[in-house]
């Protein structure tokens, strides 16, 4: 298959549009006058706001003005993830896309697939002249990754539908109806230096080749946490040797699972050997853990320049005790629902910065009670390890819809039509921006879906290529019927 064979055509000619336009979270601004000139090339209202969340306004086809006023909603931003050996400027450089079999991918980086194949399909619609449909509003979101900025901006008067549909779901032949609230905790250590004795063999210790993932939708699937085998590793040495913590430089984005990560470390050169020999058994004990998720785990060493100076001993003894006791993973499981995560942490991001070390997490929860619950688990490890700065965000709402809804009936009705079997129709454990409109929006029926990725948020990224015309054809009956 070669891209120009890729259908549903329109849909895809637009998603290779958006892929050409830089848009990492917080700096959407070209993405932003791209669809301003989209619509005005259309010749369709449109507005933005004071946040940067554009809508574009359609009028409806022939015969279909007195139906109710649909909102389509997709976010602008994208995760930007690479691998540690890519060239890449994601304020700058277009995501580079390939066909692998049934699966489009980018190489090196994130795909943007999401949200950007939800970004595309509105735009199809607009663009498009034979599909029937009522009024219809296009919402572009954006700094949805990095904590919903755009939702939460928004004000109440933005959107003017009565259903919205949100194309920012991972998995087609489900309807989603509800979806986990969520907070971001940032933590401040101190990273006092002191010298390094004379006879110390300087290194640097890598974890790397892991899958990562969605730090919500995908932390129940059993992946390894980099940061946490890294801190593992470290630990396990601390107590053999006399290791000194020179830097450490590990995970990313908050809500990415950690792919890979280094410390480099100083160890007296008659123990070098020694840990070479522990890091060799350490990477063969991780291969047989994870022997199934984590195909390609490697933890690496390489010698480096001698350091002069390092953390102080019992300063980062007692800290990496501290990352490599704060939860990570499940915390709890669904009540009411089999299989269903429902409250987790994340363990997203550990970096020396100057004079001090910043530790980033998220917690991830439908249940608010449970959420502060494990917030506050993380916290006390911290509080205990010498945190001089711990703050918690304000964090993002969950969003439950009537599985009975009228918009949900019709998207179930419609997809049964359509492909002769049930949707599954459930909540997600990732945080939707249908949470926020849910509270500014009370009336307006709501529910997500999306074509097949994996790999979100990791450049392993991928779109599975036939599931996007399956939930197009679905929305265009979804469009038509309601």
């Amino acid at each position: 298959m070669e891209k120009k064979d890729l259908q549903p055509k329109v849909v895809f000619d637009c998603f290779a549009e958006v892929n050409r336009i830089p848009r990492p979270s917080k700096h959407e601004d070209l993405m932003m006058e791209f669809l301003v000139k989209f619509a005005q090339d259309l010749g369709l209202e449109y507005k933005t706001d004071e946040t940067g969340n554009v809508v574009i306004k359609k009028p409806a086809t022939k015969g279909y003005e007195g139906r109710p006023t649909i909102v389509l909603q997709s976010h602008m931003d994208m995760v930007c993830e690479k691998n540690a050996d890519v060239e890449f400027d994601f304020k700058k450089d277009p995501i580079q896309t390939y066909i692998d079999g049934e699966w489009l991918k980018a190489k090196g980086t994130t795909l943007g697939a999401d949200d950007g194949i939800g970004v595309a399909m509105e735009m199809a619609v607009l663009k498009s002249n034979d599909i029937e449909h009522g009024p219809i509003e296009c919402v572009f979101t954006r700094d949805e990754e990095t904590g919903l900025g755009g939702a939460i901006g928004m004000k109440s008067d933005f959107m003017n539908g009565d259903y919205l549909i949100n194309l920012d779901s991972e998995d087609e032949g489900e309807i989603f109806v509800s979806c986990a609230g969520g907070a971001n905790m940032v933590a401040e250590f101190p990273f006092d230096v002191m010298p390094i004795p004379a006879g110390y063999y300087t290194c640097k210790v890598m974890v790397k080749g892991l899958m990562g993932g969605h730090s919500g939708d995908d932390i129940n699937k059993n992946r390894a946490n980099a940061n946490k085998q890294l801190v593992r590793f470290l630990c396990q040495e601390l107590k053999k040797t006399d290791l000194r913590l020179v830097d450490i430089q590990t995970g990313g984005l908050h809500n990415a699972i950690p792919r890979e990560g280094y410390a480099i470390v100083a160890v007296p050169n008659d123990f070098k050997d020694e840990m070479r020999a522990d890091l060799n058994i350490f990477g063969e004990a991780l291969k047989e853990e994870f022997s199934e998720t984590e195909k390609n785990i490697q933890v690496l060493l390489e010698t480096e320049e001698n350091a002069k100076e390092a953390q102080e001993p019992a300063q980062a003894q007692r800290q990496l005790s501290t990352f490599l006791a704060v939860f990570n993973g499940v915390f709890a499981m669904s009540q009411t629902i089999p299989g269903f995560v429902e409250t987790s942490s994340n363990l997203a991001s550990i970096h020396r910065v100057g004079n001090k070390i910043d530790v980033v997490t998220s917690q991830r929860s439908s249940i608010m009670s449970n959420r502060k619950h494990v917030s506050a688990v993380v916290r006390a490890a911290f509080e205990l390890g010498g945190a001089t700065k711990i703050v918690t965000g304000d964090g993002y709402p969950g969003w439950n819809t009537d599985p009975n809804s009228p918009l949900v009936q019709k998207a179930v009705e419609t997809y049964k039509q359509l492909f002769k079997k049930d949707p599954i129709v459930r909540g997600i454990h990732a945080g939707l921006e249908c949470g926020l409109f849910s509270e500014k929006y009370p009336h307006m029926d709501m529910v997500s879906v999306g074509p097949t990725m994996r790999g979100v948020h990791s450049p392993d990224e991928r779109l599975l290529i036939p599931t996007v015309q399956m939930v197009w054809d679905h929305l265009l009956a979804l469009l038509k019927a309601i």
